[in-house]
């Protein structure tokens, strides 16, 4: 038997998949406090742009923030976000769902252990919000594949 996945519906069986092996955590009912914006600041570069945002405080965010300077790739997804691949998983440990949603939001998603960098409208399970876009999130809508630096902001 072939089958063949398209990228959306690897991720929602990624996500199924992932609700199986964390239960209680990966559809809890509970919303911990990860939404509040934390003090960090962090500046991402790539080419010639540079955005600012501020990390949530969560501990996917500080797990995270622990990471920084970071350097990896950007690069398009779908039609709606860019990615970047972490070197290791984050802690998923409090996440909980958020049905606020709006482009700029800047997430992980669990399954993959990708930054995932909203440009448009998404929706969809395993993600954890670590932060939103200040300023420079126009680079986001630049199509293409770059070298992309993470760090603090003091």
């Amino acid at each position: 038997m072939n089958v063949r996945l398209t990228s959306s519906s690897r991720r929602a069986l990624l996500a199924l998949a992932a609700a199986i092996i964390l239960p209680g955590r990966a559809f809890s009912k509970s919303s911990p406090n990860n939404q509040e914006r934390s003090d960090l600041k962090i500046k991402l570069t790539f080419g010639e742009n540079t955005m600012m945002a501020t990390l949530y405080d969560n501990p996917s965010a500080r797990d995270f923030a622990s990471m920084l300077p970071l350097d990896l790739k950007i690069a398009d997804f779908g039609s709606n976000e860019k990615i970047a691949y972490l070197p290791r998983k984050l802690t998923v440990e409090g996440h909980g769902p958020f049905g606020n949603e709006r482009p700029y939001d800047l997430c992980y998603y669990m399954p993959w252990g990708n930054l995932a960098m909203f440009y448009a409208d998404y929706r969809h399970p395993g993600l954890i919000r670590l932060g939103r876009f200040d300023e420079g999130y126009e680079a986001l809508h630049i199509p293409g594949e770059f070298p992309l630096r993470i760090e603090r902001v003091q």
